[in-house]
């Protein structure tokens, strides 16, 4: 395996020591420690990352300001690491915009106790960022624009039953595509539930993003929330999300639990759901991420009856989640991103 450069840029002294010293521990990743954007752009002038961790509120530059910088001249896989507050996740949330593949949070304070607690999470995400197809880091703003040049398929999905479940899981490179996906979607859209791997208190930010932006409603799930034509929501961080059924109507089940496939929300433990409780009532659609969680889940719904769909990897971010479902036979189709919002709207459960 080929060595992968990281940069960590962050004004903390601390904060750098102990992040290049959890990366420096696996032997395949090789750190380059600075103290601020100027710093790092000079560096890197002369030895160019293959990823960088990078903390977005600094002095001097601030880190979406040196992000949309790098995205516009050599886009290049961003970690963000970030803290653990309403200002942070705000601030994320524009860098997830501006092309981030992922986040790392950090406290406000313990920085050193929290980041070694969480070091299996921080080079996961190093590892994961390395393996990001670069072509597709953009700024979503002009994702969505060539989107909008798209004739989506007419909104017929809902004539029968208004009472359909899309059930939808993502981790690296997923914000991007689900802003995507739900902005094409017109109101008369079917009920969605997602799961996107993301830490707790972001996908409160997260939701409401996309809420501003796209025509359907977008929530962090509340348990009990309803599941309705023209709303989407977005399972909590820190939480696992299920969906139950009552007569003809669904609810989702919001709650603590233990981590599964290393993820709180965990897509599997959705999809298992639907596939027990929505059967071929469903849709199921795995996109970017890595690693393998949703893929077993995403079998289990195919053969409840569901129709399943796979991102394909030209327009994928990472190609892990749907590698493995495809390798499983769990997809009846593999797709390109911008094809995904059609098939919500244009077919019908099978």
């Amino acid at each position: 395996m080929a060595t992968i450069k990281a940069m960590v840029v962050d004004d903390s002294a601390v904060v750098r020591q102990v992040i290049s010293g959890v990366l420096s521990r696996d032997k395949s990743i090789q750190v380059v420690a600075v103290a601020d954007p100027i710093f790092a752009m000079k560096r890197m002038e002369m030895d160019w990352p293959d990823v960088i961790v990078l903390d977005v509120e600094m002095p001097r530059m601030d880190g979406i300001t040196f992000l949309k910088k790098i995205m516009s001249e050599r886009p290049t896989p961003v970690v963000i690491c970030s803290s653990l507050t309403v200002k942070g996740a705000e601030t994320t949330m524009q860098a997830l915009a501006a092309g981030a593949v992922a986040i790392v949070t950090k406290p406000t304070m313990g920085i050193r106790n929290f980041l070694l607690d969480a070091s299996d999470d921080l080079v996961e995400a190093v590892k994961a960022a390395s393996r990001a197809n670069v072509r597709n880091l953009r700024p979503a703003a002009q994702m969505r624009a060539e989107f909008a040049e798209r004739t989506l398929p007419p909104a017929t999905a809902l004539r029968e039953t208004t009472e359909h479940v899309v059930a939808i899981g993502t981790s690296t490179g997923g914000t991007q595509a689900l802003e995507l996906i739900l902005s094409a979607l017109p109101r008369v859209s079917p009920g969605i539930v997602v799961v996107q791997h993301m830490p707790e208190k972001f996908t409160a930010a997260f939701s409401q993003r996309l809420d501003d932006i796209c025509q359907i409603e977008v929530k962090e799930a509340q348990d009990n929330d309803r599941i309705l034509p023209g709303r989407a929501l977005i399972a909590p961080g820190g939480k696992q999300m299920t969906i139950k059924r009552s007569g003809a109507l669904y609810y989702v089940d919001v709650r603590s639990g233990p981590p599964v496939n290393r993820h709180c929300p965990s897509v599997d433990v959705l999809f298992r759901s639907v596939a027990k409780f929505a059967g071929s009532n469903a849709m199921g659609i795995i996109m970017t991420g890595m690693g393998d969680d949703g893929a077993r889940g995403l079998l289990e719904m195919h053969e409840a009856g569901a129709r399943t769909l796979a991102q394909d990897e030209e327009t994928c971010v990472v190609f892990g989640m749907p590698k493995e479902a495809i390798k499983l036979g769990a997809a009846d189709r593999v797709l390109p991103l911008q094809s995904i919002a059609g098939e919500i709207l244009g077919r019908k459960p099978r």
